[in-house]
Formats: structure tokens, C-alpha cells, sequence
């Protein structure tokens, strides 16, 4: 269970006051960075990230960091 960052700061990050975005849309921008991040490694012969982490972590702590928005289609 990821219990850093919270669900709820996630969905503050990635949303605005005008545009909140859901739980939903946030598992859905978390798996999709998830799976790009395993193809990643694939693709460069890494086996696992460093400090046994795993990728949905990754995945979250980057948009923690603002490394990445969500946009809507």
C-alpha cells in the first residue's frame, strides 16, 4: 500500500481549483506513467530501480514533484 504521497495530495497536484480532477482519472495518469516507466527499463536492460522502489511509487513521487500534468482529451 503507498501511503506517501497521500491519494489525496495527488489529486490536489495534478487537478486545479477550476478543473479537480477524480480518484479515477488519477488511477488512470498513475498507471499509464507506471507502465512507461516499465517499458523504460525494458527497453534500457534495468532490472529494478534503485532501493528495491517500485515503479507505481515512482510514478507518484513524480507527480509529487510536478515532474508531469495531467491534460484531458
Amino acid at each position: 500500500m503507498i501511503n506517501e504521497p497521500s491519494v489525496d495530495a495527488l489529486v490536489r497536484k495534478l487537478g486545479t481549483d477550476d478543473a479537480p480532477i477524480s480518484r479515477y482519472e488519477l488511477c488512470v495518469v498513475i498507471a499509464k506513467r507506471t507502465r512507461q516507466i516499465i517499458e523504460q527499463m525494458q527497453s534500457t536492460g534495468v532490472t529494478e530501480l534503485p532501493g528495491k522502489q517500485k515503479e507505481i511509487v515512482l510514478a507518484c513521487q513524480e507527480v509529487m514533484n510536478g515532474k508531469f500534468k495531467s491534460t484531458r482529451d
